[in-house]
Protein backbone atom coordinates (compact mmCIF):
# COMPACT_ATOMS: atom_id res chain seq x y z
CA UNK A 1 0.00 0.00 0.00
CA UNK A 2 1.51 2.94 -1.18
CA UNK A 3 1.65 6.35 1.36
CA UNK A 4 -0.63 9.11 1.69
CA UNK A 5 0.21 11.76 -0.26
CA UNK A 6 2.53 14.23 1.51
CA UNK A 7 1.03 18.15 1.82
CA UNK A 8 3.52 20.78 1.84
CA UNK A 9 2.79 24.52 2.61
CA UNK A 10 5.38 27.46 1.09
CA UNK A 11 5.26 30.17 2.94
CA UNK A 12 6.50 33.37 0.52
CA UNK A 13 5.12 32.14 -3.14
CA UNK A 14 8.16 34.51 -5.14
CA UNK A 15 10.54 33.59 -7.60
CA UNK A 16 12.12 30.58 -5.55
CA UNK A 17 9.43 29.18 -4.86
CA UNK A 18 7.94 28.53 -8.68
CA UNK A 19 10.96 26.12 -8.68
CA UNK A 20 10.10 24.39 -5.74
CA UNK A 21 6.42 24.05 -7.32
CA UNK A 22 7.43 23.02 -10.26
CA UNK A 23 9.85 20.13 -8.39
CA UNK A 24 6.83 19.18 -6.57
CA UNK A 25 4.96 18.37 -10.05
CA UNK A 26 7.20 14.93 -10.46
CA UNK A 27 6.86 14.14 -7.33
CA UNK A 28 4.29 11.02 -7.03
CA UNK A 29 3.67 11.17 -3.51
CA UNK A 30 3.95 14.53 -2.62
CA UNK A 31 1.34 17.89 -3.62
CA UNK A 32 1.11 21.37 -2.60
CA UNK A 33 -1.34 22.24 -0.64
CA UNK A 34 -1.30 25.67 1.07
CA UNK A 35 0.12 29.08 0.00
CA UNK A 36 0.62 31.88 2.01
CA UNK A 37 1.27 35.90 1.74
CA UNK A 38 0.75 39.01 3.03
CA UNK A 39 -0.73 39.59 -0.73
CA UNK A 40 -3.68 37.14 -0.79
CA UNK A 41 -4.40 37.78 -4.51
CA UNK A 42 -0.61 36.57 -4.80
CA UNK A 43 -0.75 33.35 -2.78
CA UNK A 44 -4.00 32.60 -4.62
CA UNK A 45 -2.30 32.64 -8.61
CA UNK A 46 0.48 30.71 -7.01
CA UNK A 47 -1.96 28.13 -5.72
CA UNK A 48 -3.86 28.13 -9.20
CA UNK A 49 -0.94 27.90 -11.30
CA UNK A 50 0.50 24.59 -8.74
CA UNK A 51 -2.89 23.11 -7.78
CA UNK A 52 -2.33 24.34 -4.24
CA UNK A 53 -5.87 23.64 -2.37
CA UNK A 54 -6.18 26.40 0.38
CA UNK A 55 -4.61 30.20 0.34
CA UNK A 56 -3.91 32.03 3.74
CA UNK A 57 -3.07 35.71 3.95
CA UNK A 58 -1.18 35.02 7.34
CA UNK A 59 2.01 32.53 8.04
CA UNK A 60 0.70 31.60 11.65
CA UNK A 61 -2.76 30.10 10.10
CA UNK A 62 -0.87 27.99 7.40
CA UNK A 63 1.32 26.38 9.98
CA UNK A 64 -1.92 25.92 11.89
CA UNK A 65 -3.41 23.59 9.56
CA UNK A 66 -3.30 20.48 10.71
CA UNK A 67 -3.48 18.94 6.94
CA UNK A 68 -0.03 20.55 6.27
CA UNK A 69 2.34 17.63 6.54
CA UNK A 70 5.61 20.03 6.17
CA UNK A 71 6.53 23.78 5.09
CA UNK A 72 8.90 24.89 2.75
CA UNK A 73 10.27 29.08 3.55
CA UNK A 74 10.57 30.82 0.67
CA UNK A 75 11.04 34.03 2.14
CA UNK A 76 13.57 36.25 1.94
CA UNK A 77 17.26 35.73 4.02
CA UNK A 78 16.13 38.02 7.21
CA UNK A 79 13.15 36.23 7.75
CA UNK A 80 14.40 32.57 7.19
CA UNK A 81 14.88 32.43 11.37
CA UNK A 82 11.57 34.06 12.55
CA UNK A 83 9.82 32.04 9.89
CA UNK A 84 11.52 28.81 10.59
CA UNK A 85 10.72 29.48 14.29
CA UNK A 86 7.45 29.34 14.17
CA UNK A 87 7.03 26.72 12.15
CA UNK A 88 9.00 24.82 14.44
CA UNK A 89 7.56 25.77 17.55
CA UNK A 90 4.26 24.35 16.10
CA UNK A 91 5.34 21.24 15.22
CA UNK A 92 5.96 21.74 11.42
CA UNK A 93 8.91 20.13 9.62
CA UNK A 94 10.75 22.59 7.65
CA UNK A 95 12.62 22.83 4.83
CA UNK A 96 14.14 26.14 4.67
CA UNK A 97 15.68 27.89 1.56
CA UNK A 98 19.09 28.70 1.56
CA UNK A 99 20.94 30.60 3.70
CA UNK A 100 18.92 29.01 6.77
CA UNK A 101 19.83 32.19 8.68
CA UNK A 102 21.71 35.49 8.50
CA UNK A 103 24.11 34.04 10.59
CA UNK A 104 25.19 31.53 12.88
CA UNK A 105 23.60 32.55 16.03
CA UNK A 106 20.20 32.41 14.67
CA UNK A 107 20.89 28.84 13.10
CA UNK A 108 22.64 27.63 16.77
CA UNK A 109 18.90 28.54 18.31
CA UNK A 110 17.01 26.95 15.13
CA UNK A 111 18.75 23.84 15.79
CA UNK A 112 18.32 23.82 19.50
CA UNK A 113 14.73 24.35 19.06
CA UNK A 114 14.38 21.41 16.39
CA UNK A 115 16.07 19.24 18.90
CA UNK A 116 13.80 20.64 21.63
CA UNK A 117 10.90 20.48 19.76
CA UNK A 118 11.61 16.92 18.28
CA UNK A 119 10.63 18.57 14.68
CA UNK A 120 13.00 17.94 11.45
CA UNK A 121 15.19 21.21 10.19
CA UNK A 122 16.55 20.89 7.02
CA UNK A 123 18.40 23.97 4.86
CA UNK A 124 17.38 23.16 1.34
CA UNK A 125 20.54 23.61 -0.47
CA UNK A 126 19.54 21.52 -3.63
CA UNK A 127 22.85 21.15 -5.28
CA UNK A 128 23.63 18.48 -2.29
CA UNK A 129 20.64 16.14 -3.45
CA UNK A 130 21.45 16.38 -7.63
CA UNK A 131 22.03 13.28 -9.55
CA UNK A 132 25.82 14.20 -10.87
CA UNK A 133 27.01 14.91 -7.50
CA UNK A 134 27.01 11.39 -6.36
CA UNK A 135 28.93 9.91 -9.69
CA UNK A 136 31.66 13.09 -8.94
CA UNK A 137 32.08 11.79 -5.14
CA UNK A 138 32.89 7.85 -6.65
CA UNK A 139 35.44 9.82 -8.99
CA UNK A 140 37.44 11.27 -5.88
CA UNK A 141 36.49 8.55 -2.86
CA UNK A 142 38.26 6.50 -6.43
CA UNK A 143 41.18 9.02 -6.23
CA UNK A 144 40.41 9.02 -9.92
CA UNK A 145 42.52 12.46 -9.67
CA UNK A 146 45.04 11.42 -7.60
CA UNK A 147 45.74 14.20 -4.09
CA UNK A 148 43.48 17.44 -4.33
CA UNK A 149 45.40 20.44 -4.28
CA UNK A 150 43.55 23.43 -5.99
CA UNK A 151 39.52 24.23 -6.06
CA UNK A 152 38.40 27.07 -8.17
CA UNK A 153 34.33 27.95 -8.28
CA UNK A 154 32.64 31.13 -9.22
CA UNK A 155 28.99 32.55 -9.62
CA UNK A 156 28.89 35.62 -11.02
CA UNK A 157 26.29 37.63 -12.77
CA UNK A 158 24.99 40.81 -13.85
CA UNK A 159 22.30 41.92 -11.44
CA UNK A 160 20.80 45.63 -11.80
CA UNK A 161 22.21 48.04 -9.05
CA UNK A 162 18.46 48.71 -7.92
CA UNK A 163 17.35 49.56 -4.16
CA UNK A 164 14.01 48.10 -4.02
CA UNK A 165 15.17 44.30 -5.08
CA UNK A 166 16.69 41.93 -2.32
CA UNK A 167 19.78 41.61 -3.70
CA UNK A 168 20.74 44.87 -3.19
CA UNK A 169 18.89 45.91 -0.11
CA UNK A 170 20.75 45.33 3.50
CA UNK A 171 17.52 45.33 5.43
CA UNK A 172 17.08 42.20 3.32
CA UNK A 173 20.20 40.71 4.19
CA UNK A 174 21.23 41.23 0.55
CA UNK A 175 24.77 40.73 -1.05
CA UNK A 176 26.72 38.26 -3.39
CA UNK A 177 28.11 36.18 -0.30
CA UNK A 178 24.70 34.86 1.33
CA UNK A 179 23.37 33.99 -2.17
CA UNK A 180 25.90 32.93 -4.06
CA UNK A 181 28.91 32.56 -2.61
CA UNK A 182 27.11 30.03 -0.07
CA UNK A 183 27.50 27.86 -3.44
CA UNK A 184 31.07 27.33 -4.03
CA UNK A 185 31.72 26.72 -0.47
CA UNK A 186 29.30 24.36 0.12
CA UNK A 187 31.11 22.12 -2.60
CA UNK A 188 34.77 22.99 -1.31
CA UNK A 189 33.25 21.62 1.98
CA UNK A 190 31.10 18.61 0.28
CA UNK A 191 34.73 17.56 -1.39
CA UNK A 192 36.41 17.91 1.50
CA UNK A 193 34.33 16.91 4.24
CA UNK A 194 36.30 19.35 6.63
CA UNK A 195 35.33 22.78 7.69
CA UNK A 196 38.97 24.99 6.14
CA UNK A 197 42.11 25.94 8.84
CA UNK A 198 41.94 29.36 7.52
CA UNK A 199 41.10 31.68 5.20
CA UNK A 200 41.55 35.42 3.37
CA UNK A 201 38.73 37.24 2.10
CA UNK A 202 38.19 40.86 0.13
CA UNK A 203 35.00 42.51 -1.27
CA UNK A 204 33.68 45.76 -2.83
CA UNK A 205 30.97 46.60 -0.98
CA UNK A 206 28.50 48.91 -2.87
CA UNK A 207 26.46 52.10 -2.71
CA UNK A 208 23.68 50.45 -0.83
CA UNK A 209 25.89 48.49 1.66
CA UNK A 210 25.63 45.00 0.48
CA UNK A 211 29.14 42.98 -1.15
CA UNK A 212 28.67 43.09 -4.75
CA UNK A 213 32.27 41.20 -5.38
CA UNK A 214 33.55 38.76 -2.74
CA UNK A 215 36.61 36.80 -3.11
CA UNK A 216 37.97 34.47 -1.20
CA UNK A 217 40.70 31.76 -0.72
CA UNK A 218 40.04 28.91 2.06
CA UNK A 219 42.83 26.50 3.22
CA UNK A 220 42.54 23.17 4.02
CA UNK A 221 44.50 20.03 5.37
CA UNK A 222 47.49 19.13 3.29
CA UNK A 223 47.60 22.84 2.28
CA UNK A 224 44.83 22.26 -0.32
CA UNK A 225 43.14 25.43 -1.27
CA UNK A 226 39.75 26.81 -3.14
CA UNK A 227 39.66 29.83 -4.37
CA UNK A 228 35.71 31.33 -4.79
CA UNK A 229 34.66 34.36 -5.98
CA UNK A 230 30.70 35.65 -6.32
CA UNK A 231 29.54 38.70 -8.30
CA UNK A 232 26.67 41.46 -8.81
CA UNK A 233 29.34 42.70 -11.31
CA UNK A 234 30.08 40.80 -14.51
CA UNK A 235 28.84 37.14 -16.19
CA UNK A 236 31.56 34.40 -14.89
CA UNK A 237 32.12 30.85 -16.18
CA UNK A 238 29.99 29.71 -13.16
CA UNK A 239 31.93 26.43 -13.10
CA UNK A 240 33.40 24.45 -10.56
CA UNK A 241 37.06 22.56 -10.59
CA UNK A 242 38.83 20.48 -9.04
CA UNK A 243 42.59 20.09 -9.39
CA UNK A 244 44.25 16.57 -8.40
CA UNK A 245 48.00 15.49 -8.80
CA UNK A 246 46.79 12.61 -11.63
CA UNK A 247 44.27 14.87 -13.50
CA UNK A 248 41.00 17.63 -12.43
CA UNK A 249 37.04 16.99 -12.72
CA UNK A 250 35.57 19.76 -14.06
CA UNK A 251 31.68 20.80 -12.82
CA UNK A 252 29.83 22.27 -15.65
CA UNK A 253 27.95 25.61 -15.12
CA UNK A 254 25.86 26.26 -13.88
CA UNK A 255 28.04 24.13 -11.36
CA UNK A 256 25.04 24.52 -8.19
CA UNK A 257 22.63 23.46 -10.29
CA UNK A 258 24.09 20.87 -13.05
CA UNK A 259 23.62 18.08 -15.42
CA UNK A 260 26.68 17.36 -15.98
CA UNK A 261 30.65 16.40 -15.01
CA UNK A 262 33.77 15.84 -16.80
CA UNK A 263 36.63 13.56 -15.23
CA UNK A 264 40.32 14.18 -17.39
CA UNK A 265 43.46 11.75 -16.47
CA UNK A 266 46.32 10.80 -18.49
CA UNK A 267 45.17 12.59 -21.71
CA UNK A 268 41.40 11.30 -21.67
CA UNK A 269 38.65 12.90 -20.30
CA UNK A 270 35.09 11.28 -19.79
CA UNK A 271 31.94 13.51 -19.34
CA UNK A 272 28.61 11.64 -17.62
CA UNK A 273 25.19 13.56 -17.77
CA UNK A 274 22.19 13.00 -15.41
CA UNK A 275 19.34 14.78 -16.60
CA UNK A 276 17.01 16.28 -14.00
CA UNK A 277 13.12 14.99 -13.72
CA UNK A 278 11.81 18.57 -13.45
CA UNK A 279 14.13 21.54 -12.61
CA UNK A 280 16.74 20.35 -9.43
CA UNK A 281 14.67 21.55 -6.62
CA UNK A 282 12.95 17.77 -6.41
CA UNK A 283 16.08 15.80 -4.91
CA UNK A 284 16.27 17.58 -2.10
CA UNK A 285 12.17 17.44 -1.37
CA UNK A 286 12.31 14.01 -1.59
CA UNK A 287 15.32 13.74 0.54
CA UNK A 288 12.91 16.04 3.27
CA UNK A 289 10.33 13.54 2.77
CA UNK A 290 12.12 10.39 2.92
CA UNK A 291 13.76 12.31 6.56
CA UNK A 292 10.38 13.27 7.50
CA UNK A 293 8.76 10.37 7.14
CA UNK A 294 11.42 8.13 8.72
CA UNK A 295 11.20 10.19 12.26
CA UNK A 296 14.38 12.32 11.72
CA UNK A 297 15.29 15.39 12.87
CA UNK A 298 18.10 16.22 10.07
CA UNK A 299 19.04 15.11 7.01
CA UNK A 300 22.79 13.01 6.83
CA UNK A 301 23.16 15.01 3.38
CA UNK A 302 22.67 18.44 4.43
CA UNK A 303 22.87 17.81 8.41
CA UNK A 304 22.60 20.87 11.16
CA UNK A 305 26.43 20.59 11.49
CA UNK A 306 27.11 21.68 7.92
CA UNK A 307 24.68 24.04 7.67
CA UNK A 308 26.22 25.86 11.21
CA UNK A 309 29.90 25.28 9.83
CA UNK A 310 28.69 27.24 6.85
CA UNK A 311 27.61 29.72 8.66
CA UNK A 312 30.19 30.24 10.88
CA UNK A 313 32.41 30.48 7.83
CA UNK A 314 30.48 32.96 6.31
CA UNK A 315 30.33 34.41 9.33
CA UNK A 316 33.91 34.88 10.15
CA UNK A 317 33.67 36.39 5.81
CA UNK A 318 31.69 39.06 6.97
CA UNK A 319 33.64 40.27 9.47
CA UNK A 320 36.89 40.03 7.17
CA UNK A 321 34.98 42.47 4.53
CA UNK A 322 33.51 44.38 7.18
CA UNK A 323 29.38 43.13 6.09
CA UNK A 324 27.10 43.69 8.83
CA UNK A 325 23.48 43.89 8.46
CA UNK A 326 21.60 46.79 9.86
CA UNK A 327 19.21 44.23 11.88
CA UNK A 328 21.89 42.52 13.38
CA UNK A 329 22.63 42.57 16.84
Amino acid sequence: MSEKKFKWGILGPGRIAHEFAQGLKVIDDASLYAVASSNIDRAKEFAHEYGGAVTYNSYETLVGDPDVDGVYIATPHRFHFENAMLCLNAGKPVLCEKPLTVNAGETRELIKTSHEKNVFLMEALWTRFLPIYPVIRKWLDEKAIGDISLMVGTFGARVPKDKDERWQNPELAGGTLLDMGIYPIVVSQWVMAAQPKSFVASAHIGDTGVDELTTFSLKYENDVISQCHSSFLSNHVNDFRIYGSKGRIRIHPHFWGTTKATLFTDGQELTVERPLRAGGFEYQTEEAMRCIRAGLLESPGMSHADTLANMELMDSIRAEIGLKYPFEK
